[in-house]
């Protein structure tokens, strides 16, 4: 269970970092870019993985480039529901995006539904609407109300999640996936940057680049850590899916409100129950 344990650390350790970013005046765009130099870079080094099966007439590529494209857009969604909702509601609106790759499950790839996983559904969808009720106005950014954020990111997660089984239903080796996703990301992600480099006058700096790398470095650690879970508990793949999801937002519930001093209220608090709930009724349905 240390790995898992590790992974849930590096996952919270993402949405720690994102949340210091403005007071330690790092640039998150340029941040989220770095992280991908990095994180392409440790999945070379650890996992090795073999580039030919990407070459393959049956590589799915459309799946690769939706990837790469989704996933710079939804960490900056991440970074800005951090820091208009905070920790707590963005952890738990992440892990409950579930749901979205459970549903489709359900309806796009032939899967049965029992009464557990409904009942867990149900109360993951309730949970999500307590815990963005009544999240304060003046959190939002751009104008946009706070709340909006948590939906995003709940969202946004939900489809990588349709996607990676999507590409993993099409054959491709999990490391092959990551270093192909994670090269497509990083040229998105800069290619934002260049065009904020060139509209907005941003300017690249080392500060960025040093928080770029330590946010790659937590990213990758939550995937390693995870997948080192599974592979030290092959018979209880359960019981990592829920440690995993129920440690994420227990965790992040705690360093939110007793480090960040973020405040929920009641409603909040009866929707991170819900969450924790919902969580454990699908991880052993």
């Amino acid at each position: 269970m240390i790995y898992v344990l590790m992974s849930v650390a590096c996952s919270v350790l993402v949405s720690v970092l994102l949340k210091l970013a403005r007071r330690l005046e790092v640039d998150v765009g340029q941040a989220i870019a770095w992280n991908y130099v990095a994180t392409s870079a440790l999945t070379a080094m650890v996992f090795h993985p073999s580039l030919d099966v990407l070459r393959s007439p049956q590589a799915p590529w459309l799946g690769f480039v939706g990837l790469g494209l989704l996933l710079p857009v939804i960490f900056l969604a991440l970074a800005a529901s951090v820091r208009s909702a905070g920790i707590v509601r963005t952890d738990a609106a992440q892990r409950l995006s579930l749901l979205i790759s459970l549903l489709a499950a359900f309806v796009l790839f032939g899967e049965t539904l029992n009464a557990h996983r409904a009942a867990g559904i149900a109360l993951g969808l309730l949970a999500l609407l307590c815990m963005v009720w009544k999240i304060d106005q003046r959190q939002g950014e751009n104008g946009r109300p706070g709340w909006l954020w948590p939906l995003v990111v709940f969202a946004g997660f939900g489809a990588i999640d349709i996607m990676f089984k999507r590409i993993a239903l099409a054959g491709t080796p999990f490391a092959s996936s990551l270093q192909a996703m994670f090269a497509l990301a990083l040229l998105v992600a800069f290619a934002l940057q260049l065009w904020r480099r060139w509209h907005d006058r941003v300017r690249f700096t080392l500060r960025d680049a040093v928080a770029g790398a330590l946010l790659g470095l937590a990213n990758f650690g939550n995937i390693v850590f995870y997948v080192r879970g599974h592979q030290a508990l092959p018979d209880h793949p359960s019981l990592v899916f829920a440690s995993m999801n129920l440690g994420v937002v227990a965790l992040g519930a705690v360093v939110g409100t007793l480090v960040f001093r973020e405040r929920l209220s009641l409603v909040n608090a009866l929707g991170l129950a819900l969450a924790l709930v919902a969580i454990g009724l699908i991880a052993w349905a």
